[in-house]
Order: C-alpha cells, then structure tokens, then sequence
C-alpha cells in the first residue's frame, strides 16, 4: 500500500470572546427572570465561572457570531439566513481552513482530488458542505460529508488515508468547521459553557517510498470504534415537524444538545484509555513510547485521567497539550488544533497520537511518526 503523509495544516479561529464571567452573568440573569415565576420544587440553579473552570478547565471560548448570544432575550447567536446562490456559512467557516491548510503545504487547490466534510454540526443534509467547499477553493474529484459526533475529523482522516492508500485518490482534504454555538442551548447549565467555534483542515496525500519531508507526519495507522449510547444527543431533525400537530411552528430548544455529564465522563475515560493502549500495542508501542498525544479537547479532568488511567501516573501539558482553556470543546476540530498548534517542537522520528472521542460513543485514533 502506499504511504500517506500529512503535508498541511489549517485552522480558523473566529476572533470574537466570550468569557465564563459574560457568560454566567447572562445565564443567571435568565434564571432570576426563570424563578420568579417558577414554584419552590422548581427553582433552577446558577452558574459561576468557578464552577465552570473546574468542572471543564474552560476559561474563555472563541465564537463565530456574538451577537445575541449574551442577550437575555434570546440567548442564541443571530446568524442572517443566506440565499441559495450565496455561500453558506459552514461552507465559508471551512473553506477559510482548507486555504490554510493548503498555503502551508504549497499546494494548489487544484491538485486536491478529494474533500471531505468532517464535522459534528453540519449545516444540511444536501447538496453536501464538502461538495461547497470543493465548489469554493477550486478542488478536483470528489467530495462528500461524514459525521460522527466529536470523532468527525479522526473518522474522516480513517476515510482519507485508506482511499490514499487504495490509490482512489492522490491528496485528500479533511475539514471540519464546527459551528456549534448555533446548536447549543444557552439555557443549559449542563452544556451552555461547553463549546466555541473553530474550523480546521489537514491536507493528506500520498508518498512515494524514499520520499522524506522534515517537519510533516506520516500517518502510520488509523482507528475508529463505535458503541451505541442516548448519554450525548441532539434530536434536531426535519422530523421534528413532522412529530408537531401544529406545523407552522418549529420547537428547537429540547431538541438541541444535552447529555448525562456525569455517565459520559465515567464511560468515555475507561473505553478512550483501553482503546489507546490497545492501538499503539498492535505497533508494539506503549504510551511512553509516544512523544505527544493531541487528545479531544472536551474536558480538561477527562483527559488528565485518560492518560492517568494509560500511563500509570499524572502526565503533564508537555505530552498533553491542550487549547481548551482558550478555545473551550470545538467539538471533532479541537484535536486537530491541538496538533496544528503544538507539533513543531517534536523531532525526526517522534511519534505522536490524535484521539478523539465523542458522541455515540465513538472514538477514534491516528498515529503519526514526524519525518
């Protein structure tokens, strides 16, 4: 089979902030109003950035749209719908990345022969983002989108690399916009703070045997696992007007993001850690072996115990390093932010792991080798 390597990187931050504080100040505002008209057994609870930091290691999240977001009377960015000859605005968010990606590796969009659109939020069924986002830079091929919740961009690299490989293909871009402050409940204590927006891109393509790039990885495997859970769901669907007796209204609020904290955290952290011993046993590797891991970046506690649980002791940010505190969770883009932002110090032959995790469960796995 033929050897794939990563030769470009791209990620778009949306400069806008929004910090714990801004964000408590408004969620609690809401319960205030929420409780005066609510009975004693139904007071809802504050928030406190405190709280927030300890429980995720958030700080401060980047947000594609701020406005309306910290309105008490709507607690939702406003985002324009567009009209259908326009760009639409995960195509757009996406796109942005891909050129990244693409100026770092050197290479013109025309040389790539495939997109995938890898994300967890996806802004419609069809035509598919990833076609859009072909249409917009200029790409060759074939495109299409993949979803799987937060292990979007590692399943999406799965796809590239073994279609590289097969030599379908002969360079791949997986991207992945993730714009999810327009799918979270910002009434939500549990989920409100969680996540920001980011977009990311890895351009992937094939590599002749001798053929050595100081500086860039090659992928040396790739992993995906799933295993059915309700414990993180979003049930935002066309058919939600189909289940609604009066059709002329669309009910969202209950069918956005939400998920059992507490049973998602005990059982992602015992299946991530076994499954990433078991992925660098099948190269006769163990945890120590591996210079740095680029692990998803939902929550800061997780991913300390992941490790803690894989390598039989606390493991630092040198190893691990993390952009949640800055970003917050941008869902299947924060690992591959990660990577793109903390990579450049590792050294010829160093290996490293990209692992994500996320609703379904799904987990998913690259090793890399810098070259």
């Amino acid at each position: 089979m033929k050897r794939v390597i990563i030769s470009g990187m791209g990620v778009s931050v949306p400069e806008a902030v929004i910090s714990n504080e801004e964000l408590v100040d408004c969620f609690n505002k809401w319960v205030e109003r929420e409780n005066g008209s609510r009975g004693e057994a139904e007071q809802l609870q504050k928030s406190s950035a405190e709280f927030i930091y300890h429980a995720s290691g958030i700080k401060r999240r980047h947000v594609h749209t701020p406005d309306g977001i910290l309105d008490v009377n709507r607690m939702a960015p406003r985002i324009p719908a567009r009209d259908d000859d326009e760009l639409s605005v995960t195509a757009e968010f996406g796109a942005a990345a891909a050129r990244n990606a693409l100026e770092d590796a050197g290479i013109d969009a025309a040389e790539v022969d495939l997109v995938i659109c890898a994300g967890s939020h996806l802004q419609r069924l069809y035509p598919s983002i990833g076609i859009e986002i072909q249409n917009e830079i200029g790409a060759q091929g074939a495109a299409f989108d993949i979803s799987l919740g937060c292990s979007s961009a590692a399943s999406g690299i799965h796809v590239a690399v073994n279609l590289l490989r097969s030599g379908a293909h002969r360079r791949a871009l997986v991207v992945t916009p993730e714009l999810i402050t327009a799918h979270l409940n910002f009434r939500d204590r549990q989920t409100h703070f969680i996540f920001g927006d980011s977009a990311t891109a890895l351009l992937l393509e094939t590599a002749d045997e001798g053929d050595v790039r100081p500086g860039r990885f090659e992928v040396i495997d790739t992993s995906n696992w799933t295993q059915f859970s309700n414990n993180i769901r979003s049930n935002f669907s066309y058919l939600n007007r189909a289940a609604q007796e009066d059709v002329s209204v669309i009910i969202t609020e209950g069918n956005l993001i939400k998920q059992q904290g507490n049973k998602v955290f005990k059982d992602v952290t015992v299946a991530s850690h076994r499954f990433i011993v078991d992925f660098l046993a099948r190269h006769g590797r163990t945890p120590e072996t591996v210079r740095r891991f680029w692990l998803h970046q939902a929550n800061a506690r997780m991913n300390q115990m992941i490790l803690k649980l894989a390598f039989g002791r606390e493991i630092g940010p040198d190893i691990a390093p993390t952009v949640l505190e800055e970003l917050g969770n941008t869902a299947a883009a924060g690992a591959v932010v990660a990577l793109a932002w903390h990579h450049k110090d590792m050294q010829a032959g160093d290996y490293g792991l990209l692992c994500t995790y996320g609703a379904g469960y799904s987990i998913g796995g690259a090793l890399l080798r810098m070259m």
